[in-house]
């Protein structure tokens, strides 16, 4: 008996999907820092912590919007490389940690 052949079309339309999903996340996050930043005791403060929410958003929307089109650029895509993923993950992280401190 042989394996059956794996459909290569189905991994990078759910990649693609995660991808919009996450960029998606930290939209609300971004909107939910803004939201906080207004109600914060501190107006500086906040608004520094927003322009860096704002900063890191749009590093990672850009850093996802590269990585969707070259899913759909190929049928067999390259695979992430390991700085495209570190950038991802810091602007995540980053974008967690200024959320978490305007929410505190």
């Amino acid at each position: 008996m042989t394996a059956p052949a794996r459909d290569a079309g189905l991994q990078p339309q759910r990649t693609r999907l995660a991808w919009r999903r996450t960029t998606l996340a930290g939209t609300v996050t971004a909107v939910l820092a803004v939201r906080a930043s207004v109600r914060a005791a501190s107006p500086l403060t906040g608004a520094v912590l927003v322009l860096l929410c704002c900063v890191c958003w749009l590093a990672f929307l850009g850093l996802a919007h590269l990585r969707i089109s070259t899913l759909a650029a190929s049928p067999e895509p390259p695979t992430l490389t390991p700085r495209l993923a570190w950038a991802a993950t810091g602007c995540a992280m980053a974008l967690a940690v200024c959320a978490a401190v305007l929410v505190s």
